[in-house]
Parts: C-alpha cells; structure tokens; sequence
C-alpha cells in the first residue's frame, strides 16, 4: 500500500531548500521569518543553551554508531609534548625530556589499532582530544597501523586545527567541555593519562572521580610516567590524610611503556591490589 520507510510529513531538508528560494521582499528578509533550526543567531541566543548541549550529545553519538564503533581506548595526555625529532623547540627541558612519550603514544596506538582492526575498527578505537602533542602522537600511531581514530576537539582561543592523523569522518569539534568529556568515556575501554597540565589533570581527576563513587565502571586506567606522575601529586599524601581511600589508590596502574600498557589492559583485574602488580 506504501512505500517501506515513507514518512507523511515534509522533511526538514526539503522546507529548508524551499524557504532559500522564496521572493525577496521585507517580510522575508526579517529574522523572524527564519526557519528556527536554520537560524544562526536564533540558536545561539542563551535560551537555546539546552538545545545545543543536546546537540553536542547527539551529533557525535549518532555518526559514531552510524560507523559501528562499539569501544575505545581514550587518551588524555598534553598538547605541549613535543616529537623527539622537534624536541630542542622545547620551551624547558623537562618537556624536551617528556617528549619520549610521543613516541610512546604512538607505539601504544598502533598496537591498540592493530588488535582493533580483528574487530573491523569497531573495538578498541582509540580516541584523542585531537590537537597536537601526546594527541597527535595518539591518531598517529593508528594511521601507523592503517586504522581509524577519532579526534575530539573543542574551540578555544588561541587554537587549533585538528591534527592531520585524526581520520576525517570520526573528527568532531564542540563548544562545551562537559560533553566533550562525557564522549570520552561513554565508550571507554581503558584510559591512557600521558603526562599534561591543567587539561589533562581536570580531564584524569574527573574520570577517576566518575569511577570511585561507582558512576562509572571500573576499567584499565594507566598512568604513563611513574616519576612525572608521583612528582606532581602525592597520591600517599591523600590516602594518609583520609580524604581518599587506601583503596582508591588501586584504581590506576602506573606504567612507563606500550608493552606495559598493552600487558596490563590484556591481563587487568578491577580489584587487584596495586601493590600486588609490579611495576606499580
């Protein structure tokens, strides 16, 4: 009697094209006249705040199922790590210093994505913020192995162009830091913490956060670089002083390479005691 799939009613598509060609007259021409899903300044007024923010979920949650990614392998990590081969631009040493784990990132990654490619690049996909540094180094490593990646960026001031090793059609940019971060780990299959500042500190906590009152479950969660790691933050300090749990100290491992990350996410067991693991 009808068509499969046919719909009654005119799609949105089709009214948007037909309002493009209507008479030029002042009726037209005033923003009033303006379909409201295709009104730019309409949609970007304060009281359509909580449209965006449903969009931001949205868009990125349906192109990704749409390409069948099921997991991923998040990593967080600074934009300012530079490659080793550029790492005299360092702006100090230390960061000179932190630029093996570029090559570290990378190596991660194009293991990562060779286990995901038995997947079909469903499983396992690693996702990064996008911009340059442990980031670039991230969707680098997946194009090392002839796989996909996924960028998620966010408009800020002073940057920045997607890397050029994201994969085009899983690159995605955002206007509020709170979806961003909820995209992260809404598929998350481990995450990877590279050494990083404000960012990737305010990024690491939250997740951890998510995970300790159980909001999230728990999964292989990896500090790269034991020394940089237990030089910034006293993790003893916090459990001595009872604002978190002796136990909240297992919800991370620290490691220094790829072949312990790949290790320790094969072989992760949620409620081992971290002083139980080697290398801890």
């Amino acid at each position: 009697m009808s068509q499969d799939n046919a719909k009654p009613f005119r799609d949105a598509y089709t009214d948007r094209t037909a309002a493009e060609g209507v008479p030029d007259t002042p009726q037209t021409r005033a923003p009033a006249y303006k379909l409201a899903f295709a009104d730019d300044e309409f949609m970007c007024r304060d009281e359509l705040r909580p449209v965006r923010l449903q969009l931001e979920l949205l868009k990125p949650e349906m192109m990704l199922d749409a390409h069948g990614i099921k997991s991923t392998i998040v990593l967080f990590g600074g934009a300012r790590i530079p490659e080793p081969a550029k790492k005299e631009t360092a702006r100090t040493k230390t960061l000179a210093d932190l630029s093996s784990f570029y090559e570290e990132a990378r190596e991660f990654s194009r293991l990562m994505t060779l286990k995901s490619k038995e997947s079909g690049s469903t499983e396992n996909v690693i996702v990064t913020g996008g911009g340059p540094g442990v980031m670039e180094a991230g969707n680098r490593g997946a194009v090392d192995a002839d796989g996909a990646s996924i960028g998620l960026n966010i408009v800020l001031p002073f940057e920045q162009a997607p890397n050029e090793y994201v994969t085009p059609d899983l690159c995605f940019n955002f206007h509020y830091f709170a979806i961003r971060k909820m995209h992260f780990l809404m598929r998350a299959r481990a995450i990877c913490v590279f050494p990083g500042g404000f960012g990737t500190l305010d990024e690491m906590f939250e997740a951890l956060t998510l995970i300790q009152t159980g909001r999230m479950q728990r999964v292989p969660f990896l500090l790269f670089g034991k020394k940089f790691w237990e030089g910034i933050i006293n993790w003893d300090v916090l459990a001595d002083a009872g604002t978190i749990s002796e136990e909240d100290l297992d919800l991370f491992r620290f490691v220094d390479t790829a072949d312990e990350a790949m290790e320790l996410i094969e072989n992760w067991e949620p409620n081992a005691r971290r002083d139980a693991i080697p290398g801890r």
